[in-house]
């Protein structure tokens, strides 16, 4: 699932290619909307909210979109090759005179009036890229429960918006713990928020979610995507294993010498990874 800042860059992307221009074509291929005629409407703005896209157009109606695992948003000139999969994937067209914003396998196509926004993400906490955000709630929310994993808590888009696998696995490594400590053992809740925002920011306008400061393919990460290969910080290898249940587990990694508390044990440093001495 695309983390916030990706997110960021395609509303961005997204309201540079229609806002303030008249919709010649608005074509939204669910069958709860196929009907719907906004062709002959300005679009307003297209705004994220956490990882949800609300595209606003004149006369008080909002395209919610999200993009979850497998949805894009790809914006073509006119006269340019669809090239964003399959017609039958195709699951929005919204064109205007200067080109053609194309959604494909959008799990989330929703019409609603801009008045009734919330009912779509009044559940979401503070956005990490949003105008309104509020670290002091991020953290209240984290809080809340404090027994639970830390990568899950942050995870749960209810409690701040926008951290996705990448960022809860390299800001449990930043912390210093595995991510399956509880959230009430943090020493600092408010320092891991506020890095979160400071990461989210950093990439809002890049690709590849850096969190080390080196831009170079194989380096921007601490611990995600390394399972088997050397910490960067300490060269013990990073471990890897499943957390959370179905439907939303996901991949953990983290480094057995950077990052202390719980583990599963099956996957425990075993033979092959070296730990070296404090």
């Amino acid at each position: 699932m695309p983390e916030g800042d990706s997110v960021f860059r395609v509303a961005a992307r997204l309201h540079e290619a229609l806002a303030g221009r008249v919709l010649t074509t608005a074509d939204l291929r669910v069958p709860a909307h196929a009907t719907a005629g906004l062709a002959g409407r300005q679009v307003l703005e297209v705004i994220p909210r956490g990882k949800h896209l609300l595209t606003r157009l004149e006369g008080g109606l909002t395209l919610h979109t999200h993009l979850r695992m497998d949805g894009r948003w790809e914006v073509y000139r006119p006269g340019e090759r669809w090239a964003g999969g399959p017609a039958w994937q195709i699951r929005a067209v919204l064109a205007t005179e200067a080109g053609t914003a194309v959604g494909y396998r959008l799990p989330v196509v929703e019409l609603l009036r801009t008045a009734d926004e919330e009912r779509a993400v009044g559940h979401l906490g503070p956005d990490l890229l949003g105008p309104g955000w509020d670290p002091a709630e991020a953290v209240r929310r984290l809080l809340a429960h404090p027994g639970r994993p830390v990568a899950e808590a942050l995870l749960d888009q209810r409690n701040l918006a926008g951290i996705g696998n990448v960022y809860a696995n390299e800001l449990c490594f930043l912390a210093g713990v595995t991510p399956w400590t509880a959230v009430g053992e943090l020493p600092r809740a408010d320092r891991l928020v506020e890095r979160a925002r400071q990461l989210l920011d950093a990439n809002r306008l890049r690709e590849g979610h850096i969190t080390t400061g080196d831009t170079r393919r194989g380096y921007r990460h601490w611990v995600y995507g390394r399972a088997g290969r050397p910490c960067p910080r300490c060269g013990t290898l990073v471990l890897t294993a499943t957390q959370g249940t179905a439907p939303q587990e996901r991949v953990a990694f983290w480094c057995p010498y950077c990052q202390r508390g719980p583990a599963p044990e099956a996957v425990r440093p075993g033979t092959g990874a070296r730990r070296p001495t404090r």
